[in-house]
């Protein structure tokens, strides 16, 4: 995190901004959480065989699904 110089007073936010940052933190924090057990997953026992693997095309078209679905509609 950025330190601040001495004397440097920080802007509160409103209720429901800290509780939305504090909401993102958490939801980041669980796929941090997930990422690392993947990770050491793979360290201790391998990668797994290709054929349990999904393509990465396949990855790539689920994820713009999911971002498509989350975008407001366009008047």
């Amino acid at each position: 995190m950025s330190q601040q110089p001495a004397g440097t007073v920080r802007q509160p936010l409103e209720p429901a901004a800290a509780d939305a940052v504090r909401a993102y933190a958490a939801k980041t924090r669980e796929s941090a959480d997930r990422l690392a057990a993947v990770l050491e997953d793979i360290a201790t026992n391998g990668l797994p065989p290709v054929e349990e693997c999904t393509p990465w095309e396949e990855l790539r078209e689920a994820h713009l699904v999911r971002l498509t679905a989350q975008r407001p509609a366009v008047a």
